[in-house]
């Protein structure tokens, strides 16, 4: 397979601190925002979008996980015993504004996944999206709100995300499926 780095560290950093600004913009009251990322792709960025805010003065944001494994349309063709991840919400979700957090939007079924898993969970005041991603080819009517940067792709290419925190290294590389 080959590869091409589309984002590199210094590059995601930006981005990151950009996606954070447009949705300062967007909201009009900051304590509501509840950042929750989706289990793995975008965990680890809410937790960096967590930091910003914190960098910023906004220290009441807080931070979730969300474990959609159970709610994919696709789970009996992933694996026989799926791998649960665990949900970890330390606040409500009724009443908040909940900013789902993702690496890579593609057909927009993961989105739809988490929406279902968020309002088993309670009702949330408003649901945004943000991804750092969007490489097109939706198959539901789902668009986020925070774009960090669109990326077009063909059906046989992959968006690779690779976080420090999971791989070493910070970095966007697109590569060719053979």
């Amino acid at each position: 397979m080959s590869s091409k780095e589309l984002m590199n560290s210094d590059e995601m950093a930006r981005t990151l601190n950009r996606i954070v600004f447009q949705i300062l913009e967007n909201v009009k009251d900051a304590k509501e925002i509840c950042l929750v990322g989706i289990r793995r792709g975008g965990a680890h960025l809410a937790d960096r979008l967590g930091e910003i805010f914190k960098s910023e003065g906004y220290n009441n944001i807080q931070v979730g996980y969300l474990d959609i494994t159970l709610y994919r349309d696709d789970l009996t063709t992933i694996a026989e015993y799926p791998l649960l991840q665990g949900t970890e919400l330390d606040f409500d979700v009724r009443g908040r504004h909940i900013v789902l957090v993702d690496d890579v939007i593609y057909t927009g079924r993961t989105t739809r996944a988490a929406m279902d898993a968020l309002i088993d969970l309670g009702r949330p005041k408003k649901i945004s999206m943000a991804v750092l991603i969007d490489r097109g080819h939706r198959e539901l009517p789902v668009q986020p709100d925070f774009i960090g940067k669109v990326i077009p792709t063909s059906n046989d290419e992959i968006i690779e995300v690779a976080l420090k925190e999971q791989a070493g290294n910070n970095s966007v590389t697109i590569q060719k499926k053979i």
